[in-house]
């Protein structure tokens, strides 16, 4: 049982969802990564989702669009974002590490390496946004040969196919984007919410993780109703973006703290 297979087990022994961050290595500062990550742990995230930075983050919004081109502009690679994990792994052993980012990155750094050297770094998961599952079920393989879980997309407009196809090679989570559209855009519609993911779940057995669109603590207990996992990207990165350098980790810290108490209440 790999180490988010774990985590959702014991989430769902327990009778809680789970939450799961997202925050661009680098951003807003190269140094404050790790200390943040570790800080959302210890305020209540179960899950990390990572962005690896990419000059053409096409599925994202402008929020996160303007932190990756921050990370690109300060640096920071893909050696750097398995740097950070494995720096961070180096106190906190229990949380899992997911990277998300785009193809790009990875095939520039070598696929079987990367593979390689993420398993090394702590890495537990990975979800590549422009890697759809019919062309990527060998990239699954090499995933799952080294314990790592391979994620993947849906959408409103998924088709039973896909969901079918992610189905059977999906493990760790699937990870529901909730509107058409880029990160952080548009209004969540809750109810829409509630009526996919039953479909979503007569084709997968993995938890479903919902996110794009949830802002708030309201928001997030809504969709925890009907999910396993809320996931939080474009307003974490919006707060911390503005931050000085010294209160990062902590404003990260106190929102997710927010959060976990209103999915725990």
């Amino acid at each position: 049982m790999s180490r988010i297979q774990a985590t959702f087990a014991r989430l769902a022994a327990e009778g809680r969802k789970a939450l799961i961050p997202f925050v661009t290595t680098g951003d807003p500062f190269p140094e404050t990564t790790v200390p943040l990550m570790l800080a959302m742990a210890e305020a209540g995230a179960d899950v990390i989702e990572l962005g690896v930075p990419f000059s053409d983050p096409m599925a994202d919004g402008p929020v996160i669009q303007r932190a990756a081109e921050r990370a690109v502009k300060a640096g920071i690679g893909l050696a750097r974002v398995l740097a950070d994990v494995a720096e961070f792994r180096r106190s906190n052993q229990a949380t899992p590490v997911v990277l998300m980012g785009y193809a790009n990155p990875i095939e520039r750094y070598g696929i079987e390496r990367f593979v390689l050297d993420a398993k090394a770094s702590g890495v537990d998961g990975v979800l590549v946004v422009d890697y759809p599952p019919e062309e990527c079920e060998a990239f699954a393989a090499l995933l799952k040969a080294q314990e790592l879980d391979p994620i993947f997309l849906l959408a409103p407009t998924s088709s039973e196919a896909r969901m079918q196809r992610i189905g059977q090679i999906a493990s760790g989570y699937v990870y529901y984007v909730s509107l058409k559209g880029v990160t952080g855009a548009g209004h969540l519609n809750t109810a829409a919410v509630a009526e996919m993911i039953p479909r979503i779940r007569r084709h997968v057995s993995t938890p479903v993780g919902v996110g794009f669109g949830i802002r708030d603590a309201a928001t997030a207990r809504a969709v925890a109703d009907v999910s396993d996992a809320v996931v939080i990207g474009s307003r974490l990165v919006e707060l911390l973006e503005v931050q000085p350098r010294d209160n990062v980790a902590q404003t990260g810290a106190q929102f997710i703290r927010e959060i976990r108490a209103a999915l725990d209440a």
